[in-house]
């Protein structure tokens, strides 16, 4: 009871990772050999995880993109002109720590998203 309990507090704070990360360690019994800490960094650690996988969803749903692209989707055809190694150093997103900027260009149509 104490148990269903913690875990509607939990929702009524809008703690959704934490109470469903509570709710899977209830049903799994080796979860008892952790130390307390090491079960309730598990639990802040769903949390976390939870807040970050929203906030992702939310940037992609309000960037309404037409497409939901992906790198390992990429088409590198020689007619498409893409460098394939040019593209694996992108991924990397070393750019974005450098503070630098890339342009990308081509028609209309070709896929540059």
């Amino acid at each position: 009871m104490l148990n269903q309990q913690t875990i509607d507090k939990l929702h009524t704070m809008k703690l959704i990772g934490m109470a469903q990360a509570f709710t899977d360690q209830l049903h799994q019994p080796d979860m008892d050999r952790l130390s307390f800490a090491e079960r309730f960094g598990l639990i802040v650690e769903s949390q976390w995880t939870w807040k970050e996988d929203n906030r992702m969803s939310r940037y992609l749903k309000n960037a309404r993109l037409k497409i939901n692209a992906c790198v390992e989707d990429i088409d590198y055809k020689a007619s498409r002109g893409i460098d394939q190694s040019v593209m694996m150093k992108l991924i990397t997103c070393d750019w974005i720590r450098k503070h630098q900027n890339i342009i990308i260009t081509g028609p209309t149509g070709a896929g540059k998203t």
